[in-house]
């Protein structure tokens, strides 16, 4: 196994020539990262951010969807010596970031960038713990590939201001995927030019449909797993001299043109520039929003807004009229349509895209957990007659995609009228979580599977990842043998 570069001993691009084609201008920027340049406050919080991960990944571990997910690919590639979070197995390469990508994403639990509207982290972090123990990476090693994953697929994301969301595609497995080729080729020590061929070859492998949406499937959950199983065999084929075309995001039938039907004449818009802007510079990592809830993020201003009215004006089902969402236009196809649908969750998927289920939920029992997804919530029929009452309305001052605002106003049977309104949704940058807050999520959701003793062994090692030599006590420490 070759071992990572050291961050220091990459020569710095000083000048981007005009001419180099995006994916030029982000090899040049990977190879050339350095961590030493990154602020403390980005390092400390990329830490927190995989530690979230982490945490949520070891909660999805006691989940069916997790055991079937590892089941299948052990079936398919049997054992191999990379960590499943929290599973009594290991798994070949791609297998194991496969499934810990499914598990990190799997309860839709994960941190999301607004503007790119994209799980950047669930994709980046399986694939820096695998890739990081097959390079022998250190600890900033791994910071630094996981920045890179997590700077590039935001912007890559945010170049699009929502469209891919419109044209029926998922970010988060379409775009991730590129962020983490840029990282696997810098965690295996790929050249600018070679890992500019790798992003071509990724431009055919990545996807990720939204018709999970439509029955609740879960599709979804395996999008960031798929994105770091493209990257890393888009990395290795590249390494070994594989060529892939060079204009991966802006050529006739590249990333942007193909997948907003830009080819064939649709009119959706996208900002070339946006995606190489402030790289190194601007760190969109604090921009990265963690969530309080374990729901689609769109939900989560919803959530916070019923259950402030609840509190303050003493609201139950019983006392409740109707109620009215105002939501952005470009968040109503994922949470709000077709109501009926979104009235009658079948499954705890079909519960965290459903604005109309988190509010009537969050009012009938003053709170949204994980527990607010098992069959007897999603199917109690007070919370389901409240769904009833629920309608939606286009908020036209909405701040998405940049923050996902919420509004609900609660007109009560003796003729009452209140209405909450969250601008910008807990956890983002104008509304954060503290980081009291997000070490009492990861107990939470961690010690669902291990023991605190155990919960604390890895969050000591994650918040202290910028000293490890390598990776392998997090490895143990995540591992079930």
């Amino acid at each position: 196994m070759s071992s990572v570069a050291n961050p220091a001993d990459l020569t710095p691009v000083d000048d981007v020539d005009a001419s180099m084609t995006i994916s030029e201008r982000l090899s040049a920027f990977t190879t050339a990262f350095t961590i030493q340049d990154v602020p403390e406050e980005v390092v400390e919080r990329a830490k927190l951010h995989i530690l979230d991960c982490l945490g949520i990944g070891l909660a999805s571990a006691t989940y069916d969807f997790g055991h079937i997910m590892a089941n299948a690919m052990h079936g398919l590639g049997g054992d191999g010596p990379y960590p499943v979070i929290g599973l009594p197995m290991r798994l070949p390469l791609r297998d194991a970031i496969h499934v810990n990508g499914t598990l990190v994403h799997g309860l839709d639990f994960d941190d999301t960038h607004g503007g790119g509207v994209i799980h950047a982290s669930a994709s980046a972090v399986p694939l820096v713990l695998c890739m990081g123990l097959a390079h022998g990476a250190t600890g900033k090693g791994a910071l630094a590939a996981y920045l890179i994953a997590v700077e590039t697929s935001s912007r890559i994301g945010m170049a699009v201001n929502g469209n891919f969301h419109r044209a029926g595609h998922h970010p988060t497995g379409l775009v991730g995927a590129f962020g983490c080729t840029l990282a696997a080729g810098r965690l295996a020590d790929l050249s600018a030019a070679k890992l500019a061929k790798a992003q071509g070859i990724t431009l055919s492998m990545a996807g990720g449909s939204l018709e999970f949406l439509s029955d609740g499937a879960w599709t979804k959950r395996q999008h960031p797993g798929w994105a770091g199983v493209c990257a890393v065999t888009a990395a290795t084929m590249a390494k070994q001299g594989f060529v892939g075309p060079m204009q991966a995001y802006e050529g006739r039938y590249g990333l942007f043109n193909l997948h907003l039907g830009r080819h064939v004449g649709a009119t959706a818009d996208f900002d070339l520039d946006t995606v190489t802007d402030g790289l190194g510079e601007t760190w969109e990592l604090m921009n990265v929003a963690f969530k309080p809830y374990p729901a689609c993020h769109f939900n989560h201003a919803f959530a916070d807004a019923a259950l402030a009215l609840q509190k303050e004006h003493n609201l139950w089902p019983g006392d409740i009229d109707s109620i009215v969402a105002r939501i952005g236009e470009g968040q109503v196809q994922v949470v709000c349509e077709p109501e009926a649908d979104k009235r009658r969750p079948h499954n705890a998927y079909e519960a965290q895209f459903s604005v109309h289920y988190i509010i009537a939920a969050a009012l009938s029992r003053g709170r949204f957990t994980l527990d607010e997804l098992d069959p007897n919530a999603f199917n109690d029929p007070s919370i389901l007659e409240l769904c009833d009452r629920v309608t939606y309305e286009v908020d036209a001052q909405s701040n998405y995609p940049r923050y996902y605002s919420g509004e609900v106003t609660v007109r009560t049977k003796d003729g009452r009228e209140f209405t909450h309104r969250e601008d910008h949704n807990r956890g983002s940058d104008a509304n954060p979580l503290s980081a009291a807050d997000l070490v009492e999520k990861f107990y939470a959701n961690a010690t669902r599977c291990v023991s605190r003793d155990r919960a604390q062994q890895i969050l000591d090692l994650v918040m202290n990842l910028d000293r490890a030599f390598d990776l392998r006590d997090l490895d143990d420490a995540l591992s079930i043998r």
